[in-house]
C-alpha cells in the first residue's frame, strides 16, 4: 500500500489556492489557514485541524466543496477525513507544572477536567485559568475587558440624530424604553429592516445611552461574535468567554442573518437563555423577521420570536424630507455657508426613496460638489450629480407574468390553476394574492388584470384586492408573507 503524501501535497496546495480564490482571503484565513494535509492514500484524503470546533465547522459547511476540488485534482478521491491534532494531552512533567504556576510567587492554578460536577471553589479555579488563557494569547486582548469592548460605536448614531417617522416610531419607542433601563419588558427586542433603514443606528444609540448610564453593555455584530467565540476556542478560553458574556447587563447583536455554524448558534442560544432568565436585556437586529432566517437553528428562531419583534418599513416622503432637513442642519455646523433650496430637497426626497443611507449619500455628493466647485446648489446641478443614484432607485418593472410565476412556485400551484375557474381554497387564495400584487406592483388597470387572470371581470379583481388588504391588516403572518413575495419580485 503506497502512501501518496508527497504528490498529494502538490494537490493540496492547488486545492488551497482554489479555496482562497473562491472564498476570499478573510474566510480562507479564518477556516483553512491551520488545516494540514496528513495523508493521501488509496482515494482517501486525511486532513488535520487544531480544534474539534474547526473540524465540525468545515464538515458542516465546506465538506462538499473540498470533495469537489479534490476530485478535480485526483479522479480517484472518494473520501475526506478530518482529524483533530493533539487530541491526547501529553503527560504532565514537573517542567509543565512549573509553567502552570506562572511567575515566581504566584499561586499555581490547576484545572481538573475529569469531572464536570465541580464544587464552587473548583469552578472558580477553572474560570480563573480560562480567564488567564484569554488574557495572554490569541484573542488580541489583555484581559476579559477586551471581550466587553465589543464593536466600536459610531458617535453620530444617537437618539438625537435619529429622525422619527410613521415607519419607525414603534421601533424608536421600544429602543428608548430599553435604553432608559428599569424593568425588562421586551426581551429580546428584535428589530428587522432592509439595508439603510436605521436598525444599526437605533442599536448603537441604545448601546451609547445605556453605557453612559453605567450599565455593562456589549455591542457586537454576528460576525464579530463568531470571531470572538472561535478565538476563545483556539486559545482554550471558551469558559472565560462564556462567563464574561453572562455578566453583562445589555447584549446587542447586529446583522443576525450572518450568524452561522451549529456550535456558534448553540452557544448563542445558551447565552441568550442565560441572560433572559437572569432578567438581562437582549436586543437583536437583522434584515428580516426571525421566521425567515432559514440558516438559524429552530430553537434560536423560536427564542427570538418570543420577544417583541418590530419591523422598520421604508420611509415615506415626509420622513425622507425630514431626514434631509436634519442632515443639512448638521452639515451647516461644519460648512456654515452650505445651503440647499427647498425645491432641491423635495427633488431628492421624491426620487431617492430606497433608504436613509442613500439619502445621506445623495446629500454628501451635493456637499462635495458645492465645496469643491464653489457653485451654489441648483435643481440642474442636483439632477446632474445624482442622475445615477436616481436611476438606480427607480423601481424594477414587475410584469404580471412574473407575479404569476412567483406566486405559483411559492404556493405550489400551476399557472393554469391561477387562470382556471377552480374554486378550491388552495387555488382561490393564491389567485387573490396574485391579483392583489398585480394591482399594487404594476400600473395595469383592474379590467386588464382581470383579462390576464382568465378573462375575469374587473369587479372580481377589486374584490380580491380588498379581501387581501383586509386580511393582511388582521393577520400579521399574511402581511409578512406579502412582503416576502414583494421582495422576491423586486429582486
Amino acid at each position: 500500500m503506497q502512501v501518496q503524501e508527497a504528490g498529494g501535497s502538490e494537490h493540496w496546495k492547488r486545492v488551497k489556492k482554489q479555496l482562497r480564490a473562491e472564498l476570499g482571503d478573510d474566510v480562507f484565513t479564518s477556516w483553512f489557514a491551520r488545516v494540514d494535509l496528513e495523508e493521501h492514500q488509496d482515494g482517501t484524503v486525511r486532513l488535520s485541524v487544531p480544534t474539534r470546533f474547526l473540524k465540525q465547522w468545515i464538515q458542516n459547511n465546506y465538506n462538499d466543496r473540498l470533495m469537489g476540488l479534490w476530485q478535480r485534482e485526483c479522479d480517484n478521491v472518494h473520501r475526506i477525513e478530518l482529524t483533530v491534532r493533539g487530541a491526547i494531552r501529553p503527560r504532565q512533567t514537573p517542567t509543565n507544572k512549573a509553567s502552570l504556576a506562572g511567575p515566581a510567587g504566584a499561586t499555581p492554578v490547576t484545572v481538573d477536567t475529569r469531572n464536570d460536577n465541580l464544587g464552587d471553589a473548583a469552578q472558580v479555579t477553572r474560570a480563573q485559568a480560562a480567564t488567564a488563557a484569554l488574557g495572554r494569547g490569541d484573542t488580541g486582548g489583555d484581559s476579559t475587558r477586551d471581550v466587553l469592548q465589543g464593536a466600536a460605536l459610531d458617535p453620530k448614531y444617537t437618539f438625537d440624530t435619529f429622525v422619527e417617522g410613521e415607519s419607525n416610531n414603534l421601533a424608536l419607542a421600544a429602543a428608548r424604553q430599553v435604553a432608559s433601563g428599569g424593568a425588562v419588558t421586551f426581551n429580546p427586542l428584535y428589530l428587522h429592516a432592509s439595508v439603510g433603514l436605521g436598525k444599526t443606528h437605533l442599536m448603537q444609540a441604545v448601546a451609547a445611552k445605556a453605557r453612559a448610564s453605567g450599565r455593562k453593555v456589549l455591542y457586537l455584530t454576528a460576525e464579530h461574535f463568531m470571531y470572538k467565540f472561535v478565538a476563545a476556542l483556539k486559545s482554550q478560553s471558551a469558559l472565560a468567554f462564556k462567563d464574561t458574556l453572562r455578566t453583562i447587563d445589555l447584549l446587542l447583536i447586529d446583522d443576525m442573518q450572518f450568524l452561522h455554524g451549529k456550535q456558534v448558534q448553540q452557544e448563542f442560544c445558551h447565552t441568550l437563555n442565560a441572560l433572559i432568565d437572569g432578567a438581562r436585556q437582549v436586543i437583536v437586529a437583522a434584515d428580516r423577521a426571525p421566521s425567515e432566517l432559514d440558516t438559524l437553528d429552530d430553537r434560536v428562531r423560536s427564542r427570538l420570536s418570543g420577544g417583541l419583534v418590530v419591523g422598520i418599513q421604508e420611509p415615506d416622503f415626509t420622513l425622507r424630507r425630514n431626514i434631509l432637513t436634519s442632515r443639512v442642519e448638521t452639515a451647516q455646523k461644519t460648512y456654515p455657508q452650505f445651503a440647499v433650496p427647498d425645491t432641491v430637497l423635495d427633488y431628492v426626497a421624491r426620487h431617492v426613496a430606497s433608504s436613509g443611507r442613500d439619502l445621506e449619500g445623495a446629500l454628501n455628493r451635493l456637499i462635495a460638489h458645492n465645496q469643491l466647485t464653489n457653485q451654489p446648489i441648483t435643481q440642474e446641478m442636483a439632477e446632474m450629480t445624482l442622475r445615477d443614484l436616481v436611476r438606480s432607485s427607480e423601481p424594477r418593472r414587475v410584469k404580471i407574468e412574473d407575479i404569476q410565476r412567483v406566486v405559483s412556485k411559492h404556493y405550489n400551484v400551476t399557472k393554469a390553476d391561477l387562470l382556471s375557474a377552480r374554486r378550491t381554497r388552495t387555488i382561490v387564495r393564491p389567485r387573490q394574492i396574485a391579483m392583489y400584487l398585480a394591482k399594487v406592483m404594476t400600473p395595469r388597470s383592474l379590467p386588464e388584470i382581470g383579462r390576464r387572470f382568465g378573462n375575469r371581470d374587473h369587479t372580481t379583481v377589486l374584490h380580491a384586492v380588498r379581501k387581501i388588504e383586509e386580511m393582511a391588516r388582521a393577520d400579521y403572518a399574511l402581511a409578512q408573507e406579502l412582503e416576502l413575495l414583494k421582495r422576491m419580485l423586486d429582486a
